[in-house]
C-alpha cells in the first residue's frame, strides 16, 4: 500500500484549471481499483492518495499521466508501508 503527498509548484491559479481533468483522472484510477481515498491537503498546498493493489513502479507511471504531474504544477512524493493493524472497516486492507 501507498500514501501518496502531492505538493503543489505553481500558484493555486494553474492548478484550478487542470482539476477537470485531475478528477477524470482519479475516478480512471479508482475504476482500476488502484485508489482507496484522495483528498485536499490542509492548507491546500496539495493533495493525498491512498493506493493499492499495485507495484511502485506501476503508480509512478499511473501518477505521470496526471494532468497536474503532466502541467508541472505539483511534485509526488510515494510512501511505501504495510498495513498490521487496521479498524474493522478497514480488515480487508490488511496483509496476511
Amino acid at each position: 500500500m501507498f500514501v501518496v503527498t502531492l505538493t503543489y509548484i505553481k500558484p493555486l491559479e494553474a492548478v484550478d484549471v487542470l482539476i477537470p481533468a485531475h478528477v477524470e483522472w482519479l475516478k480512471a484510477q479508482y475504476a482500476a481499483g488502484y485508489f482507496l481515498a484522495s483528498g485536499r491537503r490542509v492548507p491546500r498546498t496539495g493533495g493525498v492518495i491512498l493506493a493499492h493493489g499495485l507495484e511502485r513502479a506501476t503508480l509512478e507511471g499511473v501518477l505521470a499521466q496526471d494532468p497536474f504531474s503532466i502541467a508541472g504544477v505539483a511534485e509526488y512524493s510515494i510512501v511505501e508501508f504495510v498495513p498490521s493493524m487496521a479498524a474493522e472497516a478497514l480488515d480487508a486492507l490488511l496483509e496476511a
